[in-house]
This record gives C-alpha cells, structure tokens and sequence, in this order.
C-alpha cells in the first residue's frame, strides 16, 4: 500500500462549495421601469492555492455587471470554490490540472447560481457562456514565457 500511495497518482474532488455571493441592484425600484435592453458586461478570474500537502483550493468568480445607459441595473459577484485532492502528479502538469480540469468542474455550479441569482433578483436569467479554460491557460503561458508556447498543446 506504501508503494502505491507514493507512485499512483491521485485526483479527487473533497468539497464543492460557494465561496462568496453577493447582489447589488443601486438604482432599484425606479430603474425597473426602464424598457430597454441593458448592457451585459461578465467578467472571468479564476485562482489556485495550496491549502495542506496534496489538497488546492481553486475558485472561479465570475463579475455580472449590467448597466442601462450610465445607470447600474444590477451587480452580481460570484466565487465558486472547490477543494481537491492531487498527489503524485509531475510538477510540470500540476498547473494545467489547477488551471483547466479544476476550473472545468467547478465551471458549472458557477453557471447555475449566477442564473439562479439573477431570476430571483426579479431579472430574467443570465446564462454564462461556456469557458475554454485550456485556451486560457495556454494563452497565459505564452504571456508569461513571451514566445508563444505554453506546457500544454491544444488541436485548434
């Protein structure tokens, strides 16, 4: 069983959970009244820590602003968290794991609250797009080395 612990990789998931929640709706009540089609603006931050030997944190938050003209309709802020157990992996696909497989389970739960959030807000709901978070990780990479290739490769 030793031979195995230190050999065999591991990957599981502990706990999903929502890490953080909030709603704001500034102009509410009269801003209701509008008719118009609001602006959407959503914004993606993902992060990875290591909490304890072998087990990461990794959150996704997503930022829902929507605006009429110059005017806040309403706000939402969202972090989806998760907790995982991820041993024996080599250093080098360590980051891809924290950075695409993580994101990509936790994406989901995501998704559905910030729809839920908005619907009982009284709005109609706002479906998240799906996320390529190989492409975004890839694509920091190549940020951070400067040359365009990252660890991972993708087949466009």
């Amino acid at each position: 069983m030793a031979d195995q612990d230190e050999s065999t990789p591991v990957f599981q998931i502990q706990r999903m959970y929502l890490k953080d929640l909030s709603l704001e709706q500034p102009n509410s009540p009269q801003i209701l009244l509008e008719q118009q089609q609001p602006q959407v603006d959503i914004n993606l931050a993902m992060a990875a820590g290591n909490i304890a030997e072998g087990i990461f944190e990794v959150s996704v938050t997503a930022t829902v602003t929507t605006k009429l003209k110059d005017k806040t309709l309403f706000l939402i802020e969202a972090k989806q968290a998760g907790i995982f157990e991820i041993r024996n992996v080599p250093e080098d696909q360590l980051q891809g794991i924290l950075s695409i497989v993580c994101p990509q389970m936790i994406y989901p739960y995501l998704r559905a609250i910030v729809s839920d959030v908005c619907t009982r807000a009284g709005f109609p709901p706002i479906m998240l797009t799906e996320v390529n978070f190989q492409a975004m990780f890839e694509a920091q990479q190549a940020q951070q080395n400067g040359n365009g290739s990252g660890i991972l490769t993708s087949a466009n």
